[in-house]
């Protein structure tokens, strides 16, 4: 039985994942030196950093609703929608590697399960009963945002981005991790505990964003399939799986739960016999061979030409910065503490 060489895929996720994660406190630091400059009445010296809007979801899909409506693209928060039809095309088309090569959540996520695993040997897996309807949690979630913005009207999304709250939603963003108060503490200490017994707690069980994903990734071409006829049934590729998911049994991997993070691919000692490819195909040959199975270079190329094609094509278009001045700034966001969200004044 032919081995397989020794794997890459998980050396190239760990490289994408921190160099993502390193993106995301690049734009964060520059974000806060942004914003205290407005908060001590300077010029900031820094320009606003558009990518900031990927960690405003809801704004992300609000300003989508308001593009597949008008045919506009919003003026404030435009990069929120524009990271939303990424990921969301990079679920489309690469399953839901989102969540397990680019999202800094799901990368601390899963270095705390890590960490679990060395503290105490092993990670919990949940009653399969209790793990099903954890899982319903996130679904329930993203129903309720949906539903929400869905019933608002074009006129409702437009004046509600347009209040100093919708204006300010990055800004209030990072005062709640700037001033986290002991409620949030505790709720955050939490999903830490419990994302070190059980791995990828808060992506499994309460992500709606990730619950989007998984739903879309289920349309897409690429999945990981088994090679019925070189696989040799030891089950190491079902317990690498971080979402328990019967790899061993199964022909190809429909589940909106898996991330593609191919950690059951880099665990199969034989060649061939998982792997992440288009639909398999018989080419003249006695076995049937997968066609076009994406090398880890292979597939970095694709997840990089989405996002960045996307990024791009925005900024050329200038739909990526929210073009507010910074007067207006320089007005709200001192006060941007006392802001109260329009629906509960």
């Amino acid at each position: 039985m032919p081995q397989r060489p020794a794997d890459q895929f998980q050396k190239t996720r760990r490289l994408v994942q921190y160099a993502f994660l390193a993106l995301n406190l690049w734009i964060a630091a520059q974000f806060l030196l942004w914003v205290r400059a407005f908060e001590h009445g300077r010029t900031p010296l820094v320009a606003r950093p558009a990518g900031v809007d990927g960690w405003l979801p809801i704004a992300g899909l609000m300003n989508t609703k308001l593009f597949l409506t008008t045919g506009h693209i919003p003026t404030i928060h435009p990069a929120a929608m524009v990271l939303f039809l990424a990921f969301c095309a990079i679920s489309l088309i690469a399953k839901k590697s989102f969540c397990s090569w680019l999202c800094p959540i799901g990368t601390l996520s899963e270095h705390l399960a890590l960490l679990g695993r060395k503290l105490f040997g092993k990670n919990l897996h949940l009653p399969r009963a209790l793990d099903i309807a954890l899982r319903g949690l996130k679904y329930l979630l993203l129903a309720f945002f949906v539903v929400f913005i869905a019933a608002m009207s074009v006129e409702a999304l437009t004046d509600f981005l347009s209040t100093p709250y919708g204006i300010l939603a990055d800004v209030k963003m990072l005062g709640f991790f700037r001033h986290l108060g002991p409620t949030a503490l505790l709720v955050l200490a939490a999903l830490a505990a419990l994302s070190l017994v059980v791995e990828q707690f808060w992506c499994r069980y309460l992500c709606p964003y990730g619950a989007l994903m998984g739903l879309l990734s289920r349309v897409s071409p690429l999945k990981i399939r088994r090679h019925v006829a070189l696989c040799t049934g030891c089950g190491k590729c079902a317990r690498a799986c971080p979402a328990a998911l019967p790899v061993d049994k199964l022909l190809q991997i429909r589940s909106a739960e898996c991330t593609a993070c191919m950690r059951c691919v880099s665990s199969c000692p034989t060649e061939g016999a998982l792997q992440f490819s288009l639909p398999l195909a018989k080419i003249g040959t006695p076995l049937p061979r997968y066609r076009r199975a994406l090398t880890p270079t292979a597939f970095v190329v694709l997840i990089a030409a989405l996002f960045c094609g996307f990024v791009l094509a925005a900024r050329a278009t200038d739909h990526w910065q929210t073009h507010i001045p910074n007067a207006v700034y320089q007005q709200l966001i001192p006060n941007a503490g006392q802001l109260a969200h329009p629906g509960l004044q």
